[in-house]
C-alpha cells in the first residue's frame, strides 16, 4: 500500500499532475461548495488510486498466469483488488467566483465523473463527464489535495474507448 497523496499546484505544470491524479474521480454535487466569503472553491472526491495501478495489472497477471495450469487459489478478493479508490480532498483558493454549465433541468446528476482540469488566464476549468463544466474564475493557481482515511478495493477500474481524451469532452 502506498502512502496518501498530498498535493499543491501553484502554476499549470502542476495543476497537470493534480488532473491526472484526479482524473475518473467521482464527485458528489453535495460535497461542493464555494465560500465566497474566504475565496475558496472545496471538493470531496473518491477518487480512483492511478499511483497504484501498475501494481494492480501486475497481480492480475499473477492470478491469470497461475489460473492457465492446475487449480489454484486466489484469495477471496479475487485478482482485481488490487486496484484501489479513496476519498480525497480538494482546495481551490483565491476563488473570485463559480460559473457552472451543463446542469440544467430537474434531472441533475447525482455524482459526477471529473475527465480533466483545463487552465486560462484567469480560469480553472473543471471538466466533468456529460458534459458539465465548473469555471473558477481565479486570481492565481492555488490549488491544495489531500487523501481523506484508508483506500478500500476496488475491481472496477475506469477505462476509455481507444483514442477518447478529455479534450473530446464539450
Amino acid at each position: 500500500m502506498t502512502a496518501p497523496l498530498k498535493l499543491r499546484a501553484r502554476d499549470t505544470e502542476d495543476l497537470q499532475v493534480v488532473a491526472a491524479v484526479l482524473q475518473d474521480a467521482l464527485v458528489n454535487l453535495r460535497e461542493m461548495t464555494f465560500v465566497a466569503g474566504e475565496r475558496r472553491f472545496i471538493f470531496i472526491a473518491n477518487r480512483f488510486r492511478w499511483e497504484t495501478q501498475g501494481a494492480a495489472d501486475s497481480a492480475r497477471e499473477r492470478v491469470e498466469d497461475a489460473a492457465s495450469g492446475d487449480a489454484t487459489f486466489s484469495g477471496d478478493d479475487g485478482p482485481h483488488a488490487n486496484y484501489e479508490r479513496t476519498h480525497c480532498g480538494v482546495c481551490f483558493e483565491q476563488v473570485r467566483g463559480v460559473k457552472t454549465g451543463g446542469l440544467q433541468g430537474p434531472l441533475k446528476p447525482r455524482f459526477l465523473e471529473l475527465l480533466t482540469i483545463r487552465t486560462a488566464p484567469g480560469t480553472i476549468d473543471l471538466v466533468f463527464a456529460g458534459g458539465t463544466t465548473m469555471r473558477l474564475e481565479v486570481d492565481a493557481i492555488r490549488c491544495y489535495l489531500e487523501d481523506l482515511g484508508n483506500a478500500w478495493p476496488t475491481a472496477w477500474r475506469p477505462t476509455h474507448k481507444v483514442g477518447e481524451t478529455a479534450d473530446d469532452a464539450p
